[in-house]
Order: C-alpha cells, then sequence, then structure tokens
C-alpha cells in the first residue's frame, strides 16, 4: 500500500496539506464536506481556495455543479493528479496572460459577440435593469479540466460585471458536462444539439411561467398555488 507524508506536517504548504488530506482522510472517489475541511484545517482562513488550487494540477475535485448528485455542501475527490508534496511538482502549468488583438478579435467572433456567462452583448442594456450600464465585453481566460485529467486555460467572452463578480475563479469541467449530456435521452441529445446550433435556447410558455413565479413573495406563490387548485377543480 502506497504511503503518503502526514498531511499535519506543517513543514508543506497549505494546498500540500489538502492533496494529503484527500488522499488520506478521504480517498478517491468518496464524498466529503466543506465543514470536514475546515475542521481539518481549523488555522487556515482560504482553504477552500488552496484545495481548488489543485486542479491546476491535474486533481478532480467535483462540486454539486458537476455531479448533480451531491449536494450544495458536499464535493468529490474524483481523481488525483501531480504529486505535489515531491519538491518540483508542485509548480503550477503557465500560461500567457497577454492577448494580441488578433486572438481577442477571434475569440469576441467565436463567441458571437455574447458574454458566455450571461449571455449579454456589447452594448446592451442589462435584464435587471440596474441602473444605465451597457455592457462591456472582455476577453480573458478560463480554466478548463478535460475528461483525461489535464487542465488546459482557453480564452472566452465575458462582460465587465461577470468578471468582476469572480470570473477569473470560474472554471469549467468538460469531462464532466460530457458524462451528463451522454446520460441524456436521445431525444433531449437532439434538443441540445438544436440549441447548440443556434447558440440559444427558447424557452417554453411553461418556463417563462415558472421563472415568473419563482421570483414572487411567499403569499404570492400561495395564491397562484390556490388557483392552480381551483382551476384542477
Amino acid at each position: 500500500m502506497e504511503e503518503f507524508p502526514s498531511y499535519q506536517d506543517k513543514k508543506f504548504g497549505t494546498m500540500v496539506r489538502a492533496a494529503l488530506w484527500l488522499l488520506t482522510a478521504v480517498g478517491e472517489g468518496e464524498v466529503f464536506t466543506k465543514a470536514q475541511l475546515r475542521e481539518a484545517f481549523p488555522d487556515v482562513s482560504q482553504i477552500d481556495r488552496r484545495l481548488r488550487d489543485l486542479r491546476d494540477h491535474g486533481w478532480r475535485i467535483d462540486t454539486s455543479r458537476d455531479d448533480p448528485s451531491l449536494h450544495q455542501q458536499e464535493q468529490r475527490f474524483v481523481t488525483r493528479g501531480a504529486d505535489v508534496w515531491i519538491p518540483g511538482k508542485s509548480k503550477a502549468p503557465k500560461h500567457k496572460t497577454s492577448l494580441t488583438p488578433a486572438q481577442r478579435a477571434k475569440a469576441l467572433r467565436d463567441d458571437n459577440h455574447l458574454c458566455r456567462s450571461c449571455g449579454v452583448g456589447a452594448g446592451e442594456a442589462y435584464e435587471d435593469g440596474g441602473g444605465i450600464e451597457l455592457a462591456k465585453l472582455n476577453v480573458s481566460r478560463r480554466k478548463v479540466l478535460h475528461s483525461d485529467g489535464t487542465v488546459e486555460h482557453q480564452l472566452v467572452t465575458e462582460c465587465k460585471r461577470c468578471g468582476a463578480g469572480g470570473g477569473a475563479d470560474r472554471e469549467a469541467d468538460l469531462g464532466a458536462l460530457l458524462g451528463l449530456v451522454r446520460s441524456l435521452a436521445p431525444l433531449e441529445q437532439r434538443l441540445f444539439a438544436k440549441w447548440i446550433d443556434a447558440d440559444q435556447r427558447s424557452f417554453s410558455p411553461l418556463e417563462k411561467v415558472w421563472g415568473i413565479y419563482r421570483t414572487l413573495p411567499e403569499e404570492s406563490r400561495a395564491a397562484v398555488a390556490q388557483a392552480i387548485d381551483d382551476m384542477a377543480g
């Protein structure tokens, strides 16, 4: 059986200790909670961020966004990556930060000049009506986790508001998404393919009604529920 250093050994950095904790206290394929993580590292204020840093080294740690079977406070340690406790293995892969005008223009064109986080277009007003601010688009790099565990930074278009809201920390798990696509029924896959071709999703009347309903206060939601009961009766 493979042996590892203790995660409590403070000669290691926090990220390395988090990796050792996953291996020795959690185990590959197992679920852990944020509370358990913080309990293991009570003196580390940003242990969640140090855990996320492991993804730059090929470690796969799924959240409820990646795995619908997980609750919001749960994460799953899927697979280990580089042996970051070994000297020389803890350096994250580097990527260029500057973009050429041609790279920026191509990224905007490929993304149809739309923010890939909220869907707003350049110069458009935000749908929430928050002030008179018009959207400004930027091109940034987003971390993408591939099915084989490798990590790549790819260009993506994002509006200034979404970028300020933590866009730099956002990442995409391509392998997890492909797994979800494969689990769809054939009819659902064909519908998804149509959305991809059109680069947009049209909402059904029922979905539009639900979108309005879920914004209502409790008393108004109860009134809608009562109206539905009356219609059914």
